[in-house]
């Protein structure tokens, strides 16, 4: 059979397939990323059917889907509310950042990936899965309760963690020197800087460069825009995921919602593509040796978000039952650890158990934050019952 015929029966499938899959997760109330995952698994190299030829169009694929995840990330905030969003959430943002990256570290470190495994795991135990949490207080009915503005703003603070933490970690695993990446920390800060300043004041000029009243016409500078911003960033080692999240930010008002609006069928197209390639490049054979590690992360870093969002609402003075709403509803890990770890092992800087090690990381704790999210209230609420004294 002609080459060409072969890869697009063998697309089709993986399309079809991820179709069935995510039918299945909504179904029973899950994240389709693990199943993602899990598919890529069972289709790459030491899965049950290896898939060929179509890995040009598969890496593609996955690098639009992370600029779309980025992008449509930024999309959700505008500028002041990231601004504000810093203020409030500051301390609690920190105190996220130690409690949730030092796992990864530790875990790095006993298994001697050094220095820069150990930036890398950081990341991946550090960033909750935005889409994942939005979509459970979404479907739990939580979006106006008072403990949801201080989950969203912590949010804020990691999802600006990452437009510095990216570009150094880009620069450590491309070999940089110690003044290379302090030039691509400069490099962050100063492009975050501009975008805000820029979005502060002339928001209204970005978006209308971007806007249309033709939808067709829409998408196509929309999402020019995005891959032109990421490319250029990419070769400034700002990281294009970077690029696209700054582009989300200085697009505002009407446009940003409409941009979101039309982009998001091609996000979770393009975005279900990445999660399936970073399957695809990971060995199951692989994932037993580091089970064991990642159940434990799982059990820890599932601790420390609760720590983090029971904190995090106190400072805001509000009650325990929300206190523990808060923290649950962080415990989600989805997309973001799963794009640094594919920046990690795409690099080959690291040791190859972290792809593995991610994996079997990002399919627990995006199976775990959901159901956290569900039970934690009458698991809460029968706790309170046990504490109280009896009355006669």
């Amino acid at each position: 059979m002609h080459n060409t015929a072969i890869s697009l029966i063998e697309l089709g499938a993986v399309f079809f397939g991820l179709g069935l899959l995510g039918r299945l997760a909504w179904r029973i109330g899950i994240s389709p990323i693990p199943l993602y995952l899990v598919g890529g698994l069972a289709f790459g190299a030491g899965g049950l059917i290896p898939l060929e030829g179509i890995e040009p169009f598969t890496e593609l694929a996955g690098e639009i889907g992370v600029v779309l995840l980025l992008l449509l990330l930024g999309l959700e905030y505008s500028a002041a509310e990231l601004v504000t969003g810093l203020r409030r959430s500051w301390l609690a943002g920190v105190l996220d950042l130690v409690l949730n990256a030092l796992p990864g570290v530790a875990v790095a470190l006993m298994l001697g990936w050094g220095p820069v495994g150990a930036l890398a795991m950081a990341g991946v135990t550090y960033i909750s899965s935005s889409g994942i949490i939005a979509k459970v207080l979404g479907d739990l009915g939580r979006l106006g309760n008072r403990e949801t503005p201080v989950v969203l703003s912590i949010l804020v603070f990691e999802d600006l963690a990452m437009a510095i933490y990216l570009p150094i970690l880009t620069a450590l695993l491309a070999g940089a020197t110690l003044m290379g990446g302090l030039t691509a920390v400069g490099i962050a800060l100063i492009a975050v800087t501009v975008v805000l300043v820029i979005a502060l004041r002339f928001g209204r000029f970005v978006s209308m460069v971007v806007d249309s009243p033709e939808p067709e016409v829409f998408l196509l500078r929309v999402l020019g825009a995005a891959l032109l911003v990421a490319g250029f960033a990419s070769q400034l080692q700002v990281s294009a995921a970077v690029g696209a999240f700054l582009l989300g930010i200085a697009i505002s008002g009407s446009t940003a919602e409409n941009a979101t609006k039309l982009l998001e069928p091609l996000r979770d197209l393009f975005a279900a593509m990445f999660f399936v390639v970073f399957g695809l490049n990971t060995d199951p054979t692989q994932i037993p040796p580091v089970l064991g590690y990642a159940v434990a992360l799982a059990v820890i870093t599932t601790l420390t978000k609760v720590v983090t969002g029971w904190v995090a609402a106190r400072m805001q003075g509000i009650g325990k039952l929300g206190r523990a709403r808060a923290g649950a509803a962080l415990v989600a890990r989805g997309e973001f650890s799963i794009v640094i770890a594919g920046l990690a092992v795409s690099a080959g800087a690291v040791d190859s158990q972290l792809a593995p090690l991610a994996t079997a990381y990002v399919l627990l704790m995006a199976i775990l934050g959901p159901i956290a999210a569900r039970v934690v209230e009458p698991v809460a609420l029968a706790v309170v019952r046990r504490m109280r004294p009896a009355t006669a």
